[in-house]
């Protein structure tokens, strides 16, 4: 099995609220990948911080040793997705999402996240939440 981190996970992390570090070993480092699209947002949370230069240490150290897979690859894929949840009423709210969601189906990746529900309409996406509410 294979993973794509969405960003809420990687947040989870980074502010301390899920040993992600952990189950990343457990899975097997070689099997966690993040999208770049998830890089963007991780930067820009961290440029938003109280703290810019911890947040972007602490976002550098976090992405050096993950994959991180370029989006370019997807493109075809998006675009047929986004038509599709359009025409079917169920259009994704974050394109964001959609990219990180379409990332993982084009690389037959299980997306990893706490938004099931903003990705419930996308075909053929396998989805896990690594975060469990107490």
């Amino acid at each position: 099995m294979q993973y794509l981190l969405d960003t809420n996970m990687c947040v989870f992390f980074l502010r301390g609220k899920l040993k992600l570090d952990k189950t990343i070993r457990e899975k097997g480092i070689d099997n966690c990948f993040i999208s770049e699209l998830t890089v963007f947002e991780l930067k820009y949370g961290a440029e938003n911080s109280d703290n810019p230069t911890k947040s972007h240490k602490a976002v550098d150290n976090f992405v050096k040793g993950l994959s991180v897979i370029p989006i370019y690859g997807i493109v075809e894929r998006y675009a047929e997705e986004k038509v599709r949840l359009r025409k079917n009423g169920t259009p994704m709210n974050d394109e964001f999402d959609l990219i990180i969601g379409v990332t993982a189906i084009v690389n037959d990746l299980i997306l990893v996240t706490d938004n099931i529900k903003d990705f419930k309409h996308l075909n053929k996406l396998n989805i896990e939440n690594w975060f469990v509410r107490k």
